[in-house]
């Protein structure tokens, strides 16, 4: 584009390209129009995303907030000039108000903002070529996986689309390769909080709008969170809570401190499970497998509870029989041992009837204690059967519970 004669003197200043381009009035073509002789030509804008921190990840809202560098790359056709024409002037920079600027949005976006200050310049190249740099504070919509909390790895999309012109006159490709954006954007990462930047990816798409395709390139932001504080703050004293429980197996249970242990463990999982509630969204399609893990618990230290009274019962209705047997006894101890006067004076009177009949009633005695020692044995038996048991089987419960959480936790 040729807007009359070049001085030498004005060749080799901004201001005499400036005029040459026609860029120092406000020329409605330069502005409103799409750069191109012939409209039948597509616009092609190149761009490119550079993750610069991570400020934000709600899981409840399922938004993210990120700091990020977009760079917009076109070609207008308006503003080529002949670089030997200005002393080899070969890039320019001005306001980006005196020319046209792709209409680019993000469609997952919730709010953005710029950085620090809206950058008011594009760059312009001698071929034609275009340059647009922003720094902006994204918040986008995110829809997250919670299933493997907190070893999981999120990925975030923006899709980067024109919000009026079709395929037919504008597209969206990237300007440099996933790797590229990826190393660039861990390079001038900024913040070292809760989630760890891995990659960055961009792929094609389109969307119809209004019956006509609209182009979109969709970047795919790969986070991954970093899980040591929740494991200290919650796995960690969860599982202490487990080995606990089954070392309280080996207390005395006399008095109700084995009871009153256990209790006590299974309140301090409910805190945790509250703490737990406020974290993660309630309308997660899967429960998160450290809900599982804390609930399962919960309800294996709960049957521990219940085994404990019973075999509790077993052994107080065992010592309330022994207790009963042990006077019974004792009294006829004291009885047979008592002298009796009367009976020595007549000891010599006494029928052959009368010392069968106490040799019968002394049998029958024994007879019973014998079988009262029997029962009481019984109730302690089964008790201690049972506990042995239970800790047998819920030892080997809690292997294999704890092998099924950890494979579906770590594995990919």
């Amino acid at each position: 584009m040729c807007l009359g004669w070049v001085t030498a003197t004005d060749s080799c200043s901004y201001k005499g390209l400036i005029e040459h381009l026609g860029l120092d009035s406000d020329n409605f073509q330069m502005k409103s129009l799409r750069p191109v002789y012939n409209f039948s030509n597509p616009t092609e804008v190149l761009v490119d995303l550079y993750v610069t921190s991570i400020t934000d990840v709600n899981e409840k809202a399922q938004s993210f907030a990120t700091q990020i560098t977009l760079v917009l790359a076109w070609i207008n056709e308006f503003t080529r000039w002949n670089d030997s024409n200005f002393c080899g002037l070969q890039k320019c920079t001005i306001d980006k108000d005196k020319m046209w600027i792709p209409d680019i949005t993000i469609a997952e976006s919730i709010k953005v903002e710029f950085a620090s200050v809206e950058n008011p310049y594009v760059k312009m190249f001698n071929y034609g070529a275009v340059v647009l740099s922003e720094t902006l504070v994204l918040t986008t919509a995110c829809k997250m996986d919670l299933y493997k909390f907190p070893f999981d790895v999120q990925t975030c999309n923006l899709t980067v689309q024109s919000s009026m012109n079709s395929i037919d006159e504008l597209t969206v490709n990237s300007l440099t390769d996933g790797s590229f954006m990826t190393a660039s954007s861990k390079k001038s990462f900024q913040t070292q909080g809760e989630w760890e930047f891995i990659s960055i990816s961009a792929s094609k798409s389109n969307i119809t709008t209004f019956g006509y395709f609209m182009d979109q390139l969709k970047f795919q932001i790969t986070i991954k969170r970093r899980p040591l504080l929740y494991i200290v703050n919650f796995i960690s004293p969860v599982f202490c809570f487990l080995v606990l429980d089954v070392a309280s197996f080996f207390m005395n249970s006399a008095e109700g401190e084995k009871l009153g242990f256990k209790v006590t463990l299974l309140l301090a999982i409910s805190v945790l499970l509250l703490i737990l509630n406020d974290t993660l969204p309630s309308t997660a399609n899967e429960v998160p497998l450290i809900g599982v893990f804390c609930s399962v618990i919960f309800i294996l230290i709960g049957i521990s509870i219940l085994e404990s009274i019973l075999v509790d019962f077993l052994m107080a209705r065992g010592d309330q029989i022994e207790d009963s047997t042990s006077t019974v006894t004792d009294t006829a101890k004291d009885s047979n041992s008592l002298p009796d006067p009367e009976t020595d004076q007549s000891e010599e009177r006494l029928s052959t009837l009368d010392c069968l009949k106490q040799i019968l009633t002394k049998f029958c005695n024994a007879a019973n204690h014998k079988g009262e020692t029997r029962t009481t044995g019984c109730w302690h038996r089964a008790a201690m059967i049972i506990n042995v048991t239970f800790i047998v089987v819920y030892i080997l419960i809690i292997i294999v519970f704890l092998v099924v959480v950890s494979k579906a936790w770590f594995t990919e």
